[in-house]
């Protein structure tokens, strides 16, 4: 048996290879020190049996601060970027082809994956943990599901300035494209919950979005492939989308992304001798 775990900010993954079969599970990342006992309080959790256990590889958090090993087993620790280029491999079947790989998590890093090259192309603080954050802030909602279901229900236009609003035309430029993110938000009231998590999570896609074209065209690629779990918040989605669709960007959304870290570790620790 071989046990991946990935420490995020927000959720620690699990991935158990036993008897050529796969399963996955999460749940919120705590804010104790990393060390053995929360390995085996998981294992204790998911049933778990150590003695079974091979290897174990973990990715994130200060998981480098572990021993090398527990109870006798040993504990691979795989670098993170390595960790997101192996898992999206996986996930889309990514071969020689120069590809971009954009983790949308808590927080968003692109990643250039070549083979079995993978550079970091640099990240931003934009995301999931952005939108929950703002949402406390704002609504005493700190939950990002829920923030997104009342954007479903909103509209971002009596926030959001539009170019079509501000000038006749910028280039080729639609203008129902965003010129300035809340720009209508000064001179009005505060606004619906619905119609505030719309723009909120417009805006939050439209940074990662512009930030992942812009790598794409760095790296000569013509799609950017997400893992992490904002990318399944549909307004953020689409935020990202017509980002990409400026500069001709497609982008690809695959089954088991929001486990792509911790993918990646299984991988690296299913090849190791």
């Amino acid at each position: 048996m071989l046990v991946a775990i990935d420490f995020g900010i927000s959720n620690t993954d699990l991935a158990v290879f036993d008897k050529d079969n796969v399963s996955f599970y999460s749940a919120p990342s705590q804010s104790a020190k990393i060390n053995e006992n929360i390995i085996k309080d998981i294992f204790k959790k998911h049933a778990i049996d150590i003695s079974c256990v091979k290897t174990i590889g973990v990715t994130g958090g200060k998981s480098s601060d572990l021993d090398d090993s527990l109870e006798g087993i040993t504990i691979l620790k795989i670098n993170e970027i390595e960790a997101i280029g192996l898992g999206a491999k996986k996930i889309y079947g990514i071969e020689d082809d120069s590809t971009l790989v954009v983790s949308a998590g808590t927080g968003t890093a692109c990643v250039h994956v070549q083979g079995n090259n993978f550079n970091h192309l640099g990240g931003i603080a934009v995301g999931g943990g952005m939108l929950e954050g703002l949402g406390s802030l704002l609504f005493n909602n700190p939950h990002g599901l829920e923030i997104n279901e009342f954007a479903q229900k909103g509209s971002r236009a009596e926030l959001d300035l539009l170019i079509g609003d501000v000038v006749n035309k910028i280039g080729n430029l639609s203008p129902n494209i965003t010129a300035v993110n809340f720009g209508q938000a000064r001179n009005s009231s505060a606004d619906t919950m619905e119609n505030t998590s719309a723009a909120l999570c417009n805006m939050i896609g439209e940074v990662i979005g512009t930030v992942a074209y812009l790598n794409a065209l760095l790296i000569g690629s013509n799609k950017a492939c997400f893992i992490g779990r904002t990318s399944y918040l549909s307004e953020i989605i689409r935020g990202i989308n017509q980002r990409l669709e400026l500069a001709g960007i497609e982008g690809k959304y695959n089954d088991n992304r929001e486990y792509g870290n911790v993918i990646g570790v299984l991988e690296s620790i299913k090849h190791h001798p």
